[in-house]
């Protein structure tokens, strides 16, 4: 469903809602109705919990924030992580945009009470919400890659010049052939962590090494990919009137959603080197 959204450039929280219905959900708090976001949603960034039941902290490029009804937080109580479900006008929400001029905002949670806190959750903490969150933006990245594929490939058969349609000419030919391999190794990384998520109990290592493969290939695809069909364009792709930058500039804003792929790149080179040459091969090779 996120793949599909993606294809389509919807501009609603869809996928932030569904991974706050997951954290709750998974808290064992009742989801409520409308639109929801999370936090924190950056790297290295926590949020705390105090004996006096408030919250205290901020979480930056909180995606829709402004336009969201609820919060749901992964907080520290102490040594544990609990959720705890906002009401979005409780909190300090700053101004801010993505590139796709959507918003992503510092929010501000001193003070506030949550609505419902849960019990400590085993399993689930800062690191688990990031990889839910990557695995969530691959997804819409690899379906913003096959829509700019479709749309370059349609115009190149329409646009003429020198008397023919571009797609004729081989240089074009070889881009788009290049822009249609990196959509399928996005499409396939995106569906390789969706399918292991599906059926992993917890977030080991097996499920790391999926969810750090997928963001850092489709976070390169999508690079290697906007470029490509920009290129395939020209100046129209750019213009406001084209549709062309409404998939281009989330594509470049997903990339970095999460832990952009040079994080990914790191921990995952981190983890490889910890581990040793020897559990390489078993490592890739876990079904």
């Amino acid at each position: 469903m996120l793949q599909v959204s993606g294809q389509f450039a919807v501009p609603v929280p869809l996928a932030e809602t569904l991974l706050a219905g997951w954290l709750l959900s998974r808290a064992g708090l009742v989801v409520p109705m409308g639109m929801m976001t999370i936090a924190p949603v950056r790297p290295g960034e926590s949020l705390t919990l105090g004996e006096d039941g408030s919250l205290s902290g901020t979480a930056r490029d909180v995606p829709f924030a402004d336009e969201a009804e609820k919060i749901a937080v992964l907080a520290r109580r102490g040594e544990d992580h609990v959720v705890a479900l906002v009401d979005r006008a409780a909190c300090t929400v700053g101004e801010g945009s993505s590139l796709a001029h959507e918003a992503r905002s510092r929010v501000g949670l001193d003070g506030v009470i949550p609505e419902n806190v849960s019990e400590p959750v085993d399993g689930l903490d800062e690191d688990a919400l990031m990889q839910m969150g990557a695995a969530a933006r691959s997804a819409q990245m690899a379906g913003a890659l096959q829509a700019i594929l479709d749309i370059s490939v349609e115009y190149a058969k329409e646009r003429v010049a020198f008397e023919r349609p571009i797609g004729k000419f081989q240089a074009v030919q070889h881009n788009l052939a290049r822009l249609g391999g990196e959509t399928a190794a996005a499409i396939a990384a995106a569906g390789s962590v969706s399918h292991t998520l599906g059926h992993a109990d917890e977030f080991d290592d097996h499920v790391f090494l999926e969810v750090a493969a997928a963001k850092i290939r489709v976070g390169e695809a999508a690079g290697e990919g906007a470029g490509i069909a920009h290129q395939a364009h020209g100046a129209i792709g750019f213009t406001a009137e084209h549709i062309l930058h409404r998939f281009t500039t989330r594509l470049w804003s997903w990339r970095d959603d999460f832990g952009s792929e040079s994080v990914w790149a790191v921990r995952l080179g981190e983890m490889v080197a910890a581990r040793g040459a020897d559990e390489i091969w078993p490592m890739v090779a876990v079904q």
